[in-house]
């Protein structure tokens, strides 16, 4: 099959047309991004700064680019020109480095704060008091340049189905308790970013708004480039 055909093969098993694609490009060349984008895809996914930056820079301009990676404080500055949505905010001190460069920019950068929900220690993320509290802190209540939009988090890395579909299901009750209670006027907190290429269909179907693709679109990634964390995709 073709890029495109994975593509479309994903579409298809998402069965709500409400719930963007995220194809996360992560690794793979601008050429496989074109196809993939020529399928019809404007959502892409990259976790490395520079390599985000770059392909930006050559790819049309017309493209969303989501950050989906850990981001460093100090590598906020050459990507708030353009960033279409952060994934991964899970500090005061993160948000502080957006909202900056964010104003120097003259934009108002979507974020989602990333929650920790998984077994496995190595991932990042907060916990639901952590998130609240953050939400609560006066410095991020006075930030003009940045917006909230909603939470990610990954599940295990797991077969066990039932586990997965637990874990999205406890994220989408902390996205459902902090619209309550924190942005119950606010119709822009509507985003729940979960699933990616082993779990996406599960994520879907316990109420996910936004699932992040790589290798059921591009395949494996390359490793003649530098690429992080799988599970990402």
């Amino acid at each position: 099959m073709s890029l495109a055909d994975n593509y479309q093969s994903v579409v298809s098993g998402i069965h709500n047309d409400k719930v963007t694609l995220v194809a996360v490009s992560k690794t793979h060349s601008e050429e496989k991004i074109m196809e993939v984008y020529d399928a019809g895809c404007r959502n892409f996914g990259e976790n490395k700064v520079q390599e985000m930056e770059k392909k930006a820079a050559e790819l049309p301009k017309d493209i969303l680019w989501h950050f989906v990676g850990h981001l460093q404080g100090n590598k906020v500055k050459y990507i708030a020109g353009f960033v279409h949505l952060i994934h991964s905010v899970e500090s005061i001190k993160l948000l502080i480095e957006i909202n900056k460069h964010a104003a120097k920019s003259n934009r108002v950068v979507n974020c989602l704060l990333e929650m920790f929900i998984a077994r496995e220690e190595s991932k990042f993320g907060l916990s639901l008091q952590e998130a609240v509290q953050l939400l609560n802190n006066p410095v991020y209540k006075d930030m003009k340049n940045i917006k909230i939009i909603g939470l990610m988090g990954m599940a295990s890395n797991t077969d066990d189905k039932e586990q997965v579909r637990k874990e999205f299901r406890k994220l989408k009750g902390i996205f459902d308790k902090i619209k309550i209670e924190v942005f119950p006027d606010s119709p822009d907190f509507n985003t729940l970013s979960m699933g990616m290429s082993g779990d996406y269909k599960i994520a879907v179907e316990e109420g996910s708004t936004m699932v992040r693709i790589g290798t059921s679109i591009f395949g494996e990634r390359d490793t003649g480039m530098e690429g992080s964390n799988t599970n990402w995709s």
